[in-house]
Order: structure tokens, then sequence, then C-alpha cells
């Protein structure tokens, strides 16, 4: 039996090569059984055999510069793991078609996010189909074939990253390149069942990346788990001066453990293959996590994506491909040909116009994260047929886009997810998008949505497990953050916890302090507060929540805080220590002892309180 076949995630791979196994003996039975299985269509180019040997060498000798495998395999956290790369992105070795044989040519270069996968041990074994130029949400505008869903060959595999979404889904690779424009890393995830992570735009560089929008394209990741591209993410992102559009931004580590979640008030969906249900099983999901769903209009986001291929836009396709349009147009496939060809009919005013209406749009759309933390919508609002797209190539596609084309546009990061199945077993998807620069912290929502739902691995068959969500290896960068324990009304939903979330703190957990403590009501305090002192006999186990405040946000917290309070050291109930409030202890004398309550919201909560602060009205525990 072949045993690459058992190998479908980062974790099976790191441990069989922990085990002892040779990257030569793996990586050459896994292209061996790709050259015999692996659906053509989702090919364009394969790694042959010289270029494999030449690459599994180069790994070899880095392997041999350690002194044991162990201190090479945390060095080069990809080791020997193979990938593949949507054929509109540069390898070095491998021509770049973006699926037009009249385009081909020859690279100097690894593309950076390339480059930046070998570096850490990666292994590419081929380019994959795409919708020409990336021009497409269905993943059949290609002469290299048309790639279907893995769940039913009738069905579109979605595009533009057809081919990177097939090859994941069968688990031939554990993780493929896409780009992302308009949907191009997400709709074939939600129609292959797997996982689609889409950056926020600027994150990861382009350079070596034939454009397509080149303002707002996005280098993605198709992985069959969250822990997976998340990873991959870690490794090809940051700045790069080769990318003029580079703009890294880290931000928050994670969101609150209580999330509003944004959802369509009137969701679109076509059809009727039973997506409307699951997205109202979806719904119910979210309930079942413990988030607030939100119902909101969706009106100025539809209005945003409009501008994508309505607007003036698709001249930045146009830019890309005017040579070969203008001597040889019936080189590019009818619809990619028809649709960048109304590039002709903006002009330069028109450009400018749009992008007044589009910074308007992006100003007004940012309020929309005073309402919500998350928006959750369809990856797509229904699953095509080959031949539906034949009969409307152009009004299938943009549908397609519904919940996908505004998101660049805007600045934001997404990520597709699977959410089961709709009827005749079709996989049904959903996309959660956040904020610019939230992307590690989605990627943490994203586990958790993954570890209730347990989705099947894509096409393969087998059921997501905990032990493929490994977090030990890299994760995408966030912004240095300080533990902060509270005790008082800093507390989520007491009256001085804004002044956390207005620095963009999160809760990082509920916990309780270690039995070393007693807790005081401070007199003449407004609001009131109470005071925790350790003591060395008598005391008790107080509750508290430990919040995560960004680095360069302390310095402004802490001129709030008002004597006899202050930050000091805090055990916590597991032995960890973390900064939390304290106070001195001549703040204490007549104050009252309240640490039989075991915390300050549950003292608020008796009728105990209201005897004490006749200006505060007691709240639930």
């Amino acid at each position: 039996m072949d045993p690459t076949t058992a190998l479908l995630t980062l974790a099976d791979w790191r441990r069989a090569y922990r085990e002892g196994a040779s990257p030569r003996s793996l990586l050459v039975a896994l292209a061996e059984r790709l050259r015999r299985d692996s659906p053509a269509e989702a090919w364009i180019t394969r790694t042959d055999a010289d270029a494999l040997a030449a690459q599994i060498g180069a790994l070899e000798a880095r392997l041999a510069q350690h002194l044991d495998r162990a201190t090479a395999l945390a060095t080069m956290p990809l080791f020997g793991v193979p990938f593949a790369v949507k054929d509109n992105i540069d390898v070095l070795g491998l021509p770049t078609t973006a699926a037009c044989p009249a385009f081909e040519r020859e690279v100097a270069a690894h593309a950076t996010a390339v480059a930046r996968l070998v570096d850490a041990g990666a292994v590419c074994l081929g380019k994959t189909n795409l919708d020409q130029f990336a021009t497409g949400l269905v993943g059949a505008r290609s002469p290299y074939g048309r790639p279907s869903s893995t769940f039913a060959a009738e069905r579109i595999s979605g595009g533009s990253s057809s081919g990177s979404a097939v090859v994941v889904s069968r688990g031939d690779v554990p993780f493929a390149l896409g780009t992302d424009t308009a949907g191009s890393g997400r709709v074939p995830a939600g129609f292959n069942n797997i996982v689609g992570l889409k950056p926020t735009p600027g994150r990861v560089s382009c350079a070596g990346v034939l454009p397509a929008c080149r303002s707002i394209d996005c280098v993605s990741v198709l992985a069959l788990n969250v822990a997976d591209a998340a990873q991959v993410l870690a490794v090809i992102e940051g700045p790069d001066i080769a990318d003029a559009y580079s703009a890294f931004a880290a931000g928050a580590a994670r969101f609150g453990a209580t999330l509003r979640v944004g959802v369509p008030r009137a969701p679109i969906i076509a059809g009727n293959i039973g997506y409307a249900a699951a997205f109202e099983r979806a719904v119910a999901q979210l309930g079942a996590l413990g988030h607030r769903v939100v119902p909101i209009d969706f009106t100025p986001l539809h209005a945003v994506a409009e501008l994508l291929y309505g607007g003036p836009w698709v001249a930045e396709r146009h830019a890309v491909v005017q040579p070969l349009m203008d001597h040889n147009p019936t080189a590019l496939d009818t619809t990619v040909r028809q649709v960048i060809a109304r590039a002709n009919e903006f002009s330069a005013t028109d450009v400018f116009r749009a992008q007044y209406v589009l910074r308007e749009a992006q100003r007004d759309c940012a309020a929309l994260w005073q309402q919500v933390d998350l928006l959750m919508v369809p990856t797509a609002p229904t699953h095509p047929t080959h031949v539906a797209i034949d009969f409307d190539p152009l009004g299938a596609n943009a549908l397609l886009g519904t919940y996908t084309n505004f998101v660049n546009l805007l600045g934001w990061c997404a990520l597709a997810l699977p959410a089961g199945f709709a009827d005749h077993g079709l996989p049904f998807g959903v996309t959660f998008i956040a904020p610019g620069a939230a992307d590690a912290a989605l990627a943490r929502f994203g586990q958790q949505w993954e570890a209730h739902v347990q989705p099947q691995l894509g096409a393969t068959g087998r059921a997501f497990a905990a032990a493929d969500a490994e977090t030990a290896a890299p994760w995408p960068e966030s912004t240095p953050t300080l533990p902060i324990a509270v005790v008082g009304a800093h507390l989520a939903g007491l009256p001085l916890n804004s002044q956390l979330t207005e620095r963009g703190a999160t809760l990082r957990e509920v916990t309780r302090t270690a039995p070393h403590y007693r807790l005081f009501a401070l007199p003449d305090t407004t609001p009131p507060k109470p005071g925790l002192l350790r003591v060395n006999d008598g005391g008790a186990a107080i509750a508290v929540e430990v919040w995560d405040l960004p680095i360069a946000a302390v310095g402004s917290f802490l001129a709030l805080i008002p004597s006899p309070l202050g930050l000091g050291s805090l055990e916590l109930a597991d032995g960890r220590h973390v900064h939390g409030f304290v106070c001195e202890a001549h703040a204490l004398a007549g104050a009252r002892d309240v640490t039989a309550f075991g915390g300050w919201r549950a003292f608020l909560g008796s009728g105990t309180s209201t005897r004490i602060f006749s200006s505060i009205t007691p709240e639930s525990p």
C-alpha cells in the first residue's frame, strides 16, 4: 500500500518525518500516485522526475547541515511537505501560463510566497488549472480542461483557483496556493468542502503573481483544515519590498469569547439544492457556540460588490493582457475576452469617480464593525452545473460573487469553512469575514467553528480530528499583548470595561485566582470598585477575567487606574502569574470583606451590595 495515501495534513507529514521517513521515498511515491490517479484537468504542469529529484536533493543537503533531524524539522516547519501552486504564480523551473498557452512564459525566480515556502522546506509538485487569467469564479474557463467538484462531476469546482481546490480536496497535497480577487480562493473551497483562507490585502506579497486586479489581489491558501491554512499563512506573510502593494500589518491574536456575528437579514440563495436550510443550520451553530446572531442589511456591501465588475476595476485586468488582446484576441477564452474588453468602455474620469465612490463606501462600511465583530455569509448562493454555466456564463458567475466581491475592495480578510452538507450530498460552506489585519484572530475563531462542526476533510472520507489541528508550529503574526487579570469594575459588562475594549483588548479566559487572596469592597469609589489583597492565611480563590491588552495601549490604560489600585503580579488557579489589579493594604482599613462571595460580580448580584453602595443597581451573577 502506498504510505502517502494516509498523509493528508501537515500533522501527518510531520509525524512521518519525525518517525524517520525519507522525503525521497515519500515524495517520489506520491508523485507517481498523482501521475496515475490525480485528474489531468486539475493540473497544467507537473514537476518532472528530474526537477523533483533536484528539490529533494536540496532538502537532503539542508537536512545534513543539522546535528539531528529534530533540529532540522524545527528549523524547517514545512520540511518535505508537498504542495501545488495555481498557474498564475511563478515557480522557478515551471512555465507560467495563466491558463493561456499563447501567454506562456518562463520565469527567472520563484514568486515571493513560493520562495518562502521552499525556504521552509516545502516541495512543489506542479502548477494547477484556473479560470484563464484568474477571470472567473467558475473554474471552467481554461483550455486545459474543466475541473469538477470532487463531490459531483456534473457541477463546477468553482474558480478561479479550481485546480488547487480539487487537488487539496482529494488529499493529493495537504495545501495549495491560489489567488483571490473576487472570491477565487473562497468559492472553490466551498464547492470542495475545504478551507479557503483569504488574507488581508497586502499581508502576503504578490511579487511574482500575474495580476488580475493588482491593487486588491491576494495570494490565498487552500487546505484541509484551519491549522494547516494558518500555518502556511504564517510562513508566506510579511512585508516585501518587491511588491509595491505590500502592506503587512498585524492585528489581534484572538477575538472575545462571545461575539456578535452579523448575518444577512435576507440571505440571497438560488436554486433548490438545499442551501437555504443549510445556511439556517449554520446560523443555529453560532448560537450553539455561544455567539449572538445579528441580522444586518447587506445592501451597502452588495453596492460595493457591484463596483468590481460593473466599474472600471476591470481595466486592471486589461492592463495585464492588452498586448495579447490587441494582437491575438482569439487566444483568450471567449467569456474572458468579453469580460476584459469592457475596460474600453471606461474613461480615466470614470476611474477616479469610482475611486471616490469606493473611498466613501470604505468609510461607511467600516462603521459596521461597531455593530458586529464578524460577518458570516454563505460562501456562494448556489452550486451551478457545467450546463448552467455554459447556458449563462456571465450571469451564473456574477451570482457566485454575491458574498465575495466586496471583501478585497474593503480591505478585509475572510475564511471559507465547511458547514456540513446540503441536499444530494453537496458540500455547503460558509465564509467568516473580519476587519483588515484580523487574520490571526480569524484563524483562531475558525478553529473553534471547525472543532464544533467536525467536518470531513475535503473528499477524503476522513473526519476532522483534534490531532490534525496542532498549533505548535508557526501561527500568523499578531499584535503583542499583555495579559491583564481584572477583578472588579473592568469585568465584561461592568462600568469600566470600555477602558479595555476601546484599546482593542480581547477576553482571553474566565478563571479564578490561586486560593491566596481576599476581596474587599472599597468605600467611596465611583463606580464601586473592589480591592484584592494577597494574604498568607485565610485566602480564597476569586473570580477574575484575563484580557489581552495590546502592548501599545498599556501606558494609556495604566494612566486611568486610580490609587490605591494598581497593577501587580497575580497568581492564577493553575499556577500561572499574570499582571492584575491589586490594592494597597492601607486602603482596606474599614473596607467590607466580601471574599465569601467568590468574586465581585457575585457580590454585586447579592442583596448585600445595595446596603453598602446605595448608588449601584445589583446585577445578575
